[in-house]
C-alpha cells in the first residue's frame, strides 16, 4: 500500500473533528473522501500532507512512518503534491514559471524537458507565456495540477479542486483530471462534498460523517450496497418504504414482495432507488405524478402511491406525463437494501 492511515484522530481544542479514521490506498489508485461540510475530510487531507499534527494514530507513506503523536516528517519531505481549492497560483509569474516552481532544484535542461512534458499532458503548451489572469478557470485548474505533478510526488492530494467552477465545466474537468492523473502514473486522494465528482474520478470512495468513515468502497457498492442508513441517504437518491418481514427471506412493501434477507418478523424500511421503479403501462399498480424533473434523456418523476407515500422513478424522457396523471409502475429491484426504522 502506498498510503496507510491507521486510527487517525484530530481535534481543534475540545472539539473532535476526526475520530479513528483508517483506510489504505494502493499505488496508482485514485481515492476520495466524500462527505458533507464539516465532516472532517479536509482535516484528514491536511494531516496526510503534514500541515496538521496527528493526535492519535499514524500515517505511513510507501511504508515509511510520516506522522504519529509527537513526531512528524515535514511536509516538504513527504513527496506529496497538493492542489488547493483556490489553485494558489502566483499571479506575477507566467504559466511556465508557475508549473516549474516545484522544479527549482533541477538543472535547466531537465526543468525545460519536464515543463514541456507536463504542458503537453495537461494541454497548456500554447499558453505557457501567459499570466494566470489571462486564462480561464479550467486552465488555471490544470496549471495547479501540472505544478503539483512536476516534482513527481508519491501522492497527489486534491482539496475540493472544482468548487470554484460552474457545474458543466466541473463535470468535464473531473474526467479530464482523472485522465491526466492516470497518464502521469500518480496515486491521488480527492476531497469533495459532490458525489458526481467522486463517482467521475475515484476508484475507491470513503464516506465520512461526523469524523468517522462510514464505508470505504466502490461507487457501485456505496449506491447498491450501503453499509448503513447514513450512506444510503447520502449517496444517490431514494426513499424508504415500510416493509414487513415474511417467511423465507421475503419482504412485503406497498408495491409488492421482494426477496431480501430478514431476521425474524420485525418491521423494516426498504430503500427504493429511482432505477428500482419501472414505468410500465401494463402494470396493475398505478401512481400519480406529483413532480417531474427533466434531465435530457430522462425524467425523474416523483410519484404518489395509494397510501400517500412517494417514490421516485427514472423514465426515458419520451414518456412525458403531466402532473396529476396516473401511470403504471412495477418493481425491478436487484439489490434489496433494508434497515431498521429510524426511532
Amino acid at each position: 500500500m502506498l498510503l496507510q492511515v491507521s486510527n487517525l484522530s484530530h481535534a481543534y481544542g475540545a472539539q473532535p473533528v476526526v475520530q479513528g479514521v483508517s483506510f489504505a490506498l494502493a499505488r496508482g489508485v485514485i481515492g476520495c473522501l466524500l462527505g458533507p461540510s464539516g465532516c472532517g475530510k479536509t482535516t484528514v487531507l491536511r494531516c496526510i500532507a503534514g500541515f496538521e499534527a496527528v493526535q492519535e494514530g499514524e500515517i505511513r507513506l510507501a511504508g515509511k512512518l510520516v506522522s504519529r503523536p509527537g513526531a512528524a516528517v515535514p511536509p516538504e519531505k513527504r513527496r506529496v503534491g497538493m492542489v488547493f481549492q483556490d489553485y494558489a497560483l502566483f499571479p506575477h509569474l507566467r504559466i511556465a514559471d508557475n508549473i516549474a516552481f516545484g522544479l527549482h532544484g533541477s538543472h535547466a535542461p531537465q526543468r525545460a524537458a519536464r515543463l514541456a512534458e507536463l504542458a503537453e499532458l495537461v494541454g497548456l503548451s500554447d499558453v505557457l507565456q501567459k499570466y494566470p489572469h489571462e486564462i480561464s478557470g479550467g486552465q488555471q485548474q490544470r496549471v495547479a495540477l501540472a505544478r503539483a505533478l512536476a516534482p513527481r510526488p508519491e501522492l497527489l492530494l486534491l482539496d475540493e479542486p472544482f468548487s470554484n467552477l460552474d457545474v458543466e465545466l466541473r463535470e468535464r474537468l473531473s474526467l479530464e483530471v482523472r485522465d491526466i492523473i492516470r497518464a502521469s502514473g500518480a496515486t491521488a486522494i480527492l476531497v469533495t462534498h459532490d458525489q458526481h465528482e467522486a463517482f467521475a474520478m475515484a476508484d475507491e470512495i470513503g464516506i465520512l460523517h461526523a469524523g468517522r468513515i462510514q464505508q470505504w468502497d466502490s461507487a457501485y457498492n456505496l449506491y447498491h450496497r450501503p453499509a448503513n442508513r447514513f450512506v444510503a441517504d447520502f449517496v444517490g437518491q431514494g426513499v424508504f418504504l415500510p416493509a414487513r418481514a415474511r417467511g423465507a427471506g421475503e419482504l412485503e412493501i406497498e408495491l409488492g414482495v421482494l426477496q431480501g434477507s430478514s431476521n425474524g418478523e420485525q418491521d423494516l424500511e426498504v430503500l427504493l432507488r429511482p432505477d428500482d421503479v419501472v414505468h410500465d403501462d401494463a402494470a396493475p399498480t398505478q401512481a400519480e405524478v406529483v413532480h417531474k424533473a427533466f434531465r435530457g434523456a430522462e425524467i425523474l418523476y416523483t410519484l404518489r402511491l395509494a397510501s400517500g407515500r412517494k417514490v421516485l422513478a427514472l423514465v426515458p424522457s419520451h414518456h412525458n406525463h403531466a402532473l396529476g396523471e396516473r401511470i403504471g409502475i412495477r418493481l425491478d429491484v436487484d439489490h434489496v437494501v433494508a434497515f431498521q426504522p429510524e426511532s
